[in-house]
């Protein structure tokens, strides 16, 4: 937790200071992170306030995770699950102007639930044991209609942030003096005195895509050279879903990526930065379009 915040996809504008936390903390978020994850769903299940404790702990935990970064609609589909655990006696201290009625409960209904929770209990049993396994498997599915699987977002938390920064040149020829202007991301980190933007529950994709890009090389990602090929023709569609085109008039004549390393600036700094960052090296070299 000490370096989540830091090098999650998308941080947010509140991501800095749940980073400088103190340690004590941290250590705290990760006890409570599991029993969140690993002890409340049970409660879930559990009769009368049983299941309201547990519906306001798990909202209690996305919320912080909806002020903590950007983790596009994740958090915000599980809050709508949420409401599952409260009974409309409940609701109704907080919407008193929706008449919600009681509906009657009858053995058909109860009989169906009965047999679905059956069938998802017996589909779970290989999920389960692959939980237990020593060689788990992540985003995999279990059975023909997808109805219960292994699923995760992350398999690990990495421990230093690499961002790529993409530039363009007007001039005809690469040299030393060349000047390099960077094209800006809706979402992802790029000039450092940018503070990062709350952007959730909207997913922006190419924003998710640079950040994995930033592990390896570009050969790990056949989409990133069609991408720069995009930006070099200034094709508008693909200039849409970025946040600034330093080429408004005509596109560059060659295009680079820079890899670099970001931490988070501390506050109150003179320089009023969000971000410090320092060169790493290449990422692709200058690239031009060979036209026919």
């Amino acid at each position: 937790m000490t370096f989540h915040y830091e090098t999650q996809p998308l941080p947010g504008p509140l991501s800095r200071l749940f980073h400088r936390l103190p340690i004590f903390v941290h250590k705290f978020s990760v006890v409570f992170n599991h029993f969140i994850e690993l002890i409340v769903p049970f409660f879930f299940f559990y009769p009368g306030e049983g299941a309201i404790i547990a519906g306001l702990l798990t909202v209690l935990f996305q919320v912080l995770l909806i002020l903590s970064g950007n983790l596009s609609w994740l958090n915000y589909i599980t809050l709508i699950l949420c409401f599952s655990c409260f009974p409309d006696s409940f609701l109704s201290v907080f919407f008193s102007y929706l008449k919600i009625p009681n509906l009657p409960v009858d053995n058909i209904h109860v009989g169906l639930v009965i047999l679905v929770t059956i069938l998802v209990a017996y589909l779970s049993i290989k999920p389960i044991k692959n939980l237990f396994s020593h060689h788990q498997s992540m985003n995999r599915s279990y059975d023909s209609l997808h109805l219960v699987n292994t699923y995760g977002a992350f398999g690990s938390v990495t421990r230093l942030r690499k961002e790529i920064i993409i530039e363009g040149t007007t001039d005809l020829k690469v040299t030393e003096n060349s000047k390099w202007l960077a094209y800006e991301f809706k979402g992802k980190p790029g000039s450092v005195t940018r503070v990062s933007p709350l952007l959730s529950p909207y997913h922006y994709k190419i924003d998710w895509q640079m950040w994995f890009a930033a592990m390896s090389s570009y050969q790990h990602h056949p989409w990133f050279i069609p991408f720069i090929q995009k930006l070099l023709e200034g094709e508008k569609g693909v200039l849409k879903i970025l946040d600034k085109n330093p080429f408004p008039k005509e596109p560059p004549t060659y295009i680079r990526a820079e890899l670099y390393e970001y931490h988070f600036a501390p506050p109150k700094n003179k320089e009023g930065a969000f971000w410090v960052r320092k060169r790493i090296g290449e990422y692709i070299p200058p690239v031009y379009l060979i036209k026919k």
